[in-house]
């Protein structure tokens, strides 16, 4: 996917930038997809520093745009008759108490961002105080993320191999053994 949209951001030329913004607000309304291949992306085209400020610019953009659009699903659908307790605690979350709530999950890495949306939109947090956290948040979150990403594409093929053959040995064996817990 990342390959694609480099190709993308090479073709598009001056609105390479306009690409990639484009891509983060429809990832982030589909709500689901992971924006990390974006980052790797635009590092990989624009360079660290400027890949780093079109990404926060994207998730930016991309949070608000989709705050605004869950929150109208969510009045016209009239989901308003909800039980359960996680949803009844976010319908009154507002002020200061929904701003910290949102940073914090903002500020964790990898977490997903269409699931923070969805919560603040049911929230009667503003869309000025939502932004504000969202992308205040996504900034911490995107530095490390940025680091990581831009970390890896430093290392050698051989190395990226034995790493990801290793992340992924350390979450089955973490898979297995919850598993084991979980039938004894």
């Amino acid at each position: 996917m990342e390959e694609f949209l480099v190709k993308l951001l090479g073709h598009a030329d001056l609105f390479a930038i306009f690409v990639s913004l484009t891509a983060n607000v429809l990832v982030s309304i589909a709500g689901v997809l992971p924006s990390a291949f974006i980052t790797l992306a635009n590092l990989s085209f624009f360079g660290l520093y400027v890949g780093l400020l079109v990404s926060i610019t994207g998730e930016a953009i991309g949070a608000i745009i989709s705050f605004i659009l869950y929150r109208k699903g969510i009045k016209k659908w009239r989901i308003k008759d909800y039980h359960h307790p996680v949803l009844i605690k976010l319908k009154d979350l507002e002020g200061y108490k929904a701003f910290w709530v949102i940073l914090i999950f903002r500020i964790l890495p990898f977490t997903p961002s269409g699931a923070v949306t969805l919560g603040s939109a049911f929230s009667k947090v503003s869309l000025w105080l939502f932004a504000i956290a969202s992308t205040t948040g996504k900034i911490p979150s995107l530095l490390i993320e940025a680091g990581a990403i831009y970390g890896f594409m430093q290392v050698d093929l051989k190395w990226k191999i034995g790493l990801t053959l290793l992340v992924i040995c350390f979450f089955a064996w973490r898979i297995g053994l919850h598993n084991t817990k979980k039938s004894h």
